[in-house]
């Protein structure tokens, strides 16, 4: 959940380098008639310092808000008594809007403000939030995820172009490293301080957390600069309804799936329907050409779509395992919450540290070595998961753990420079605003079918005479960290066997993903 530190460097409107001089004037980025405001803070440290913490503190919500929701989800479930689908809605509709709706809020920005959309995705990001923390039941906080994920596409998009107009040079690399480093944080702390305030005050505080957060970004946000593009060709309404609606059904046929099985009607007709419209986005998307969300051409470029491709095999297997371990480590280990947030830290660790890392061996070898190397790792990770048991040791959990963070972490340093890379520099704002979207869709599909297989393969070991909907209940209680004593062992059993499952796919995903990556980032040797 990183956003690309280079999107806006190669636009002919961008910053130029200090010192520099112009070939020809600025193209005008504000109403005709008007005195042009200040288009950087570089003059101004406190402006420049307002914006940067703005953005910086608004960026931290968005991966705490995945993180924490997924390590309060169980208490959260047991307290408001929601069903198994319910539950997983909760973070099905944040991750649902979030991926579905940063290009449009993009182009929003781009045509009324990007400041004024900043603002507006931090006051929604907290004050839905707050909503969360005070729901009394299970719909009201599913109804106030997903308007809080569209917030959180808007601060996505946003804040990023903000940074990017307003500042230049050694400040704006300073401002994208923060920004980075915020989401890094972000992912780090996520799971260890949700489990510290669920244990000393509820659940409900990991939201209000998000909720306070939120004023201080949103007050340092009104002395950023306001910019805007008035020629930007504006939304591509017919792309967004087809995508989101795309996104919707296939999210629901998974819940479907983890409930009421893969082969019900239930399943199939939604699936069958995410099928028809993400086909039909991508026949408009060609028809819409310049207007397009997404720059479709840009997938003729076998390295490009060799880069983007990266989430599915990076962080899809992370955010799986932020989301699903916890409930694990709570319902079959019968860990504490704060105890499950710190076994992950041999995973969230390396994503904070190796990002800088990874960029300076990349320049020292290749970004094909790194991405190669860090796919390799991620698989080697995966691969020992089916040694991790719910009663096993700090050590035993840290074994895969630490190899999948470690190559989480490379990635991170050098994927979105890579996307950015790979495309003429006219098109980097569009490759990295198709990249982003990818990334966040592969984790939103990400999560809900690693439940719908976590749940359909523990259902399987149960016995005992159980009708199939009840044994899909069970089954997805537990891997929302609620195992049913009655039927403890079966129960354990099946989840860790269904997370051995699970590292086996990622593993094969990842060593696939490490293959093309070496041979679509070959170098042209023609050239």
């Amino acid at each position: 959940m990183t956003v690309s530190p280079r999107l806006d460097d190669a636009r002919p409107e961008g910053a130029r380098p200090e010192g520099a001089r112009r070939a020809a004037p600025p193209r005008t980025e504000h109403p005709a008639g008007t005195a042009a405001p200040p288009p950087r803070t570089d003059g101004g440290p406190g402006g420049y310092w307002a914006t940067v913490t703005a953005v910086g503190c608004a960026s931290m919500m968005l991966p705490f808000s995945v993180t924490g929701a997924a390590v309060a989800l169980p208490s959260m479930t047991a307290q408001l008594g929601s069903s198994v689908g319910a539950a997983q809605w909760m973070l099905n509709a944040f991750n649902l809007s979030f991926a579905a709706l940063p290009l449009a809020a993009g182009g929003l920005a781009d045509r009324i403000g990007r400041r004024r959309v900043l603002l507006s995705g931090i006051a929604l990001v907290g004050a839905l939030s707050a909503v969360v923390a005070l729901a009394p039941s299970m719909a009201v906080a599913d109804a106030a995820r997903a308007v809080q994920g569209c917030g959180a596409a808007a601060v996505l998009a946003a804040g990023a172009a903000v940074l990017a107009q307003s500042t230049s040079g050694r400040r704006r690399r300073l401002a994208f490293g923060i920004l980075g480093t915020s989401f890094g944080t972000g992912l780090a702390i996520g799971p260890p301080a949700a489990g510290l305030l669920v244990e000393a005050a509820g659940w409900r505080s990991v939201f209000l957390l998000v909720a306070v957060l939120a004023l201080p970004a949103w007050l340092c946000a009104t002395r950023a600069p306001e910019s805007r593009n008035p020629d930007h060709p504006g939304i591509d309404l017919p792309g967004v309804v087809c995508f989101t609606g795309g996104l919707a059904a296939l999210s629901y046929a998974l819940v479907q799936a983890g409930t009421v099985g893969w082969t019900a009607p239930g399943t199939l007709l939604p699936l069958a329907g995410a099928v028809l419209l993400l086909v039909l986005f991508a026949g408009v998307e060609v028809c819409r050409a310049g207007r397009a969300m997404v720059d479709v051409r840009l997938f003729r470029r076998p390295e490009f779509l060799a880069v983007v491709c990266q989430p599915f095999t990076v962080t899809l297997g992370f955010v799986v395992l932020l989301v699903h371990l916890p409930a694990y480590l709570q319902g079959v280990g019968g860990r504490s919450v704060l105890t499950s947030g710190l076994l992950l830290l041999p995973m969230t660790v390396p994503v904070l540290l190796l990002p800088l890392v990874a960029g300076r061996l990349a320049a020292a070898v290749s970004v094909r070595a790194v991405l190669t190397a860090a796919s390799a790792l991620i698989a080697a990770g995966a691969l020992l998961l089916v040694t991790v048991r719910g009663d096993g040791s700090w050590l035993a959990l840290a074994m895969p753990l630490l190899p999948f963070g470690a190559g989480v972490g490379l990635a991170f340093g050098v994927m979105d420079d890579a996307a950015v890379g790979t495309v003429p520099a006219e098109q980097a704002g569009a490759a990295a605003g198709v990249f982003n979207t990818m990334r966040i869709t592969g984790e939103s599909v990400a999560v809900s079918g690693a439940a719908a297989l976590l749940s359909t393969l523990t259902a399987a070991h149960l016995g005992g005479g159980l009708a199939a909907a009840e044994a899909a209940r069970l089954a997805g209680q537990a891997v929302h960290g609620r195992v049913a004593a009655a039927h403890q062992a079966a129960l354990a059993a099946g989840f860790t066997d269904a997370l051995h499952v699970l590292g086996l796919v990622l593993a094969a995903l990842s060593a696939l993903g490490a293959v093309l990556t070496y041979l679509a980032l070959a170098p042209d040797e023609s050239a």
